[in-house]
């Protein structure tokens, strides 16, 4: 088994018709995609040059998500500890393991929901949803709150791993809430994030040694549980993308044993590939008709396939490549081109039809340390490093870095951009950028 550091006031207006340009629905935008073309997204900003900040007490790496004139976070407040408590054990070749990282069950917290508003940075409210000693341990680098919230205008959906699925009115009301299980996460945290597709909520949960990893998809509306598959996947922190292509959707997932496609309205299984062979923690990246799969540890990948396939297709991926590919953050596919990055920042760019090498080993102005994952628009990358600062990148076949945009905080969290601003979570604080 391989290891792995993962996983960041009532009374709010009917949002339900915001326009498409204010709404940043999801872990990585409403399509999974990191893509916000046309919008106008800031491209200069500095500590002393911000909209707003306001403080978010306790820790989450989780992304903000937008819905018109509201933002909503997770956040994990840790308290005291609490004698006896302890994480689940783990179990490997007959003997009791932990990794020397893990750590949190032992104290109590209280996980919550967040709703601000964008216009001024005030909280309007803040839920608790879950509280008590947590069932496994976090990485120490990590957070409870790691699953990036999902909305549909109605109602934001939060997961928090084995401590439960949340969802809440935009009135901070709890509409309903279910119980996935209990999820073995060999002391990493939770990492993946709920995928909203039609009137279903689906969760990726592979846990522990695989034996009793699922996919289960739940009813937005009651948290009905609607479809339920197991999987022979070990732990993974992967969020799964929706493609779209030759006629139908498919759920993509990552996984160390199997890459796996599914219809996301039945759960039936369309095609599989090898796995990853690794930590599967990078979001597949969709479009072009093709999928993208990576992981960076312990073996950098990046392999490709046609959407639309049937039975296994290991055998006829479009090209693949064995280095430039990251540990935690997701790769990017923006414009006919694939971005693979590492921890550090460096980036590839590969054609995303046919792998061929544009560039290898761009580089930030200084060196860096990278979690959150890219965002791309008009022509432009968006990476944010763990120390805060916004690297702007040329978009194409030429690596050249177009500013460097300082912060002042540490950034874990990947950010969410809307027409005219853009959100990025720091470690102590939600800032917002634009006019």
């Amino acid at each position: 088994m391989r290891r792995v550091m993962v996983g960041l006031v009532m009374g709010a207006l009917s949002v339900s018709a915001a326009e498409p340009e204010a709404r940043w629905t999801g872990w990585r935008g409403n399509d999974g995609r990191g893509i916000a073309d046309g919008l106008h997204v800031p491209t200069q900003w500095s500590p002393e040059k911000l909209l707003w900040k306001t403080e978010i007490p306790g820790r989450g790496h989780s992304s903000p998500v937008v819905w018109g004139d509201t933002i909503f976070l997770t956040t994990a407040i840790e308290g005291d500890v609490v004698p006896g408590a302890a994480a689940v054990k783990h179990i490997e070749d007959g003997k009791e393991w932990r990794h020397p990282d893990s750590l949190g069950a032992e104290r109590r917290h209280r996980f919550q929901v967040m709703a601000l508003d964008a216009k001024s940075g005030k909280v309007r409210w803040a839920q608790t949803a879950w509280e008590g000693t947590p069932y496994d341990d976090r990485h120490r680098k990590s957070s409870y709150a790691a699953p990036t919230p999902v909305t549909d205008g109605e109602r934001v959906y939060a997961f928090f791993g084995a401590e439960g699925l949340y969802a809440y009115d935009f009135a901070g009301k709890l509409a309903w809430k279910a119980d996935p299980g209990q999820l073995k996460t060999w002391g990493m945290g939770a990492g993946t994030s709920p995928v909203l597709h039609g009137d279903l909520l689906i969760l990726q949960c592979d846990e522990g040694n695989g034996s009793d990893s699922f996919l289960a998809a739940y009813d937005r509306k009651t948290g009905a549980l609607r479809w339920k598959v197991a999987r022979k996947v070990q732990a993974s922190w992967a969020t799964p993308v929706i493609a779209r292509g030759a006629g139908r959707d498919e759920l993509v997932t990552s996984g160390n044993e199997a890459v796996i496609a599914y219809d996301p309205a039945t759960g039936r299984e369309l095609w599989t590939a090898k796995g990853v062979n690794s930590n599967a923690i990078p979001t597949p990246l969709a479009g072009d008709g093709l999928v993208v799969l990576s992981a960076g540890y312990p073996e950098k990948v990046a392999v490709a396939f046609a959407t639309g396939g049937s039975g296994d297709v290991t055998d006829k991926a479009l090209w693949k490549y064995a280095k430039g590919t990251a540990y935690v953050p997701s790769p990017i596919l923006y414009q006919g081109h694939v971005y693979l990055m590492t921890d550090a920042g460096l980036l590839t760019c590969l054609d995303a039809k046919t792998g061929e090498v544009k560039y290898e080993g761009g580089r930030p102005t200084t060196p860096a340390k990278f979690v959150a994952s890219p965002i791309a628009f008009d022509g432009k990358l968006l990476l944010v490093s763990e120390e805060g600062d916004g690297y702007l990148i040329a978009a194409g076949p030429k690596h050249e870095v177009l500013a460097k945009n300082p912060l002042g905080e540490a950034v874990y969290a990947s950010p969410a951009a809307t027409a005219g601003r853009l959100y990025i979570r720091g470690e102590r604080h939600l800032f917002a950028i634009g006019s």
